[in-house]
């Protein structure tokens, strides 16, 4: 099967090539040989009888650019000069920074913005602390707190390894909702010390983000900052993923004619996603869920591979006790949510689901089945990938999740607000636009993070989860 390529995996290459025609053909020529996709072709200078050219190039893996190298620097009258990986370019020295957000070029400006002008500003807060919100960056601020034990598909990779996700995600937080964010990888794995820095570093914050914290002790870690925290508590591998495939969901039934209360759901991967879903799909409607781990299927008075989160699932789930693997649980299955590991299913899998099955296989970078294999038996496909269409990314719901929570100050976020937002998002998929691969709007679509973000202002404010209560604006 051919790779797909990506920016992930691209190189910048400066090549040589004496000036003659043909070179730059037999350079694309070995390239695609290779398996690579050529991007930008940049003359940069002359030497000589020689062309010095930029060269971007796109590969599937980290052995497929070394080939790629191998393939052009084989050429006769070529020679690499020098190359790089533009991802690790993009990382170098990290990708985001702090910047002033008032001039600061004359003695007034100092006066006001630090001594003795700050004192005033200190004072008003030590009498009224609800004014830190207005008056500093709490207002528009979020702690991204991770211990670095379930970073992507990568696992426990510890704190300094995570911190290249967390200053992505700060990235997306300020790119698409306009958040300030500071990511914090903290150096324990103990809930208990997790707990009690973030509730020691709250004062400065707005909100807490909890990212890549491994199950079962993210359930814990959440539950105790919501009960001692008075700012808003959300950890997106549980509730944005399921906000978004709920925004799937919802759209996937308009076009198969399901109803949400009659579906079966197969979910696999009992982690933190996979509760959260089912936690989710419930509170909208969904009654039938079947749940599968490494060990099968999840049943009441299951012993192996156990904890407290999936003893209380296997009480609300599987009404019909059906023991046996994933395989066994797709029969008549309406909708697979994969949030586990590659290459799990095959065609003859899902041809046992249900008429017009659904298929949401998140798994990355390789889903349960990849949509090529699943194509003549699933309507409806969905990845967590951005190079298929359907791409469930949790960057449509947190950036207006939070930007929304922060406008009012509200005090928490809630099972309503998650619905809220899930409904948004949903609704952002116009009707005379939904079709089969058009379920999920685009990630680049800023009318989705205003949707998101006033639906989850307008719940808070409702709820009275929401400290303050006037007119709003996205930034």
């Amino acid at each position: 099967m051919i790779k797909s390529t990506s920016a992930s995996y691209s190189i910048l290459m400066r090549v040589e090539l004496n000036n003659r025609p043909g070179m730059l053909g037999k350079v694309v020529s070995a390239i695609g040989k290779a398996g690579g996709n050529m991007g930008a072709v940049d003359i940069v200078g002359f030497k000589g009888n020689c062309i010095i050219r930029d060269v971007v190039v796109h590969a599937a893996d980290h052995d497929m650019m070394e080939g790629i190298l191998a393939a052009v620097r084989q050429i006769a009258g070529a020679a690499v000069i020098d190359f790089a990986d533009r991802t690790f370019m993009a990382h170098m020295g990290g990708k985001i920074e702090v910047k002033s957000k008032i001039p600061l070029s004359s003695r007034d400006d100092l006066a006001m913005a630090y001594t003795p002008g700050v004192a005033r500003v200190c004072e008003a807060i030590h009498a009224d602390p609800e004014r830190a919100h207005d008056l500093t960056i709490k207002k528009n601020c979020i702690a991204i707190v991770s211990d670095g034990t379930a970073v992507l598909g990568l696992g426990d990779i510890g704190p300094k390894a995570a911190m290249p996700v967390m200053e992505g995600k700060a990235l997306l937080f300020k790119n698409f909702g306009g958040v300030d964010a500071f990511p914090i990888c903290l150096d324990t794995k103990v809930p208990d010390e997790i707990v009690e820095t973030v509730r020691r570093i709250a004062p400065g914050f707005g909100g807490i983000n909890l990212e890549d914290i491994s199950a079962p002790r993210c359930f814990e870690v959440e539950t105790r900052l919501k009960e001692i925290l008075d700012i808003p508590v959300f950890h997106d591998d549980q509730h944005g993923t399921a906000v978004v495939i709920l925004a799937g969901l919802l759209n996937a039934l308009k076009i198969t004619g399901k109803d949400i209360g009659e579906i079966l759901v197969v979910v696999n991967g009992l982690g933190a996603a996979g509760v959260a879903a089912i936690n989710l799909l419930r509170a909208a409607g969904v009654r039938r869920f079947i749940g599968c781990d490494r060990k099968g299927i999840l049943y009441r008075g299951r012993k192996e591979n156990m904890n407290p989160i999936k003893e209380k699932l296997a009480l609300e789930t599987n009404e019909e006790q059906i023991k046996g693997d994933v395989f066994r649980a797709l029969k008549g299955a309406d909708l697979f949510l994969g949030v586990s590991e590659g290459n799990l299913l095959h065609a003859a899998h899902v041809k046992k689901m249900a008429k017009d099955p659904i298929v949401f296989a998140m798994a990355n970078p390789t889903p349960e089945i990849m949509p090529e294999e699943a194509a003549k038996y699933v309507r409806i496909m969905a990845t967590g990938r951005s190079d298929y269409p359907n791409q469930i990314n949790n960057v449509l719901c947190f950036p207006g999740l939070f930007r929304g929570v922060l406008d009012c100050h509200a005090r928490e976020i809630s099972r309503q607000m998650l619905l809220a937002a899930a409904r948004a998002i949903a609704a952002s998929v116009e009707t005379e636009q939904l079709m089969e691969d058009y379920i999920i709007p685009s990630v680049f679509n800023l009318k989705v993070q205003e949707n998101v973000a006033a639906a989850v202002r307008e719940v808070a404010v409702t709820t009275g989860l929401a400290r303050d209560v006037h007119e709003f604006s996205l930034f």
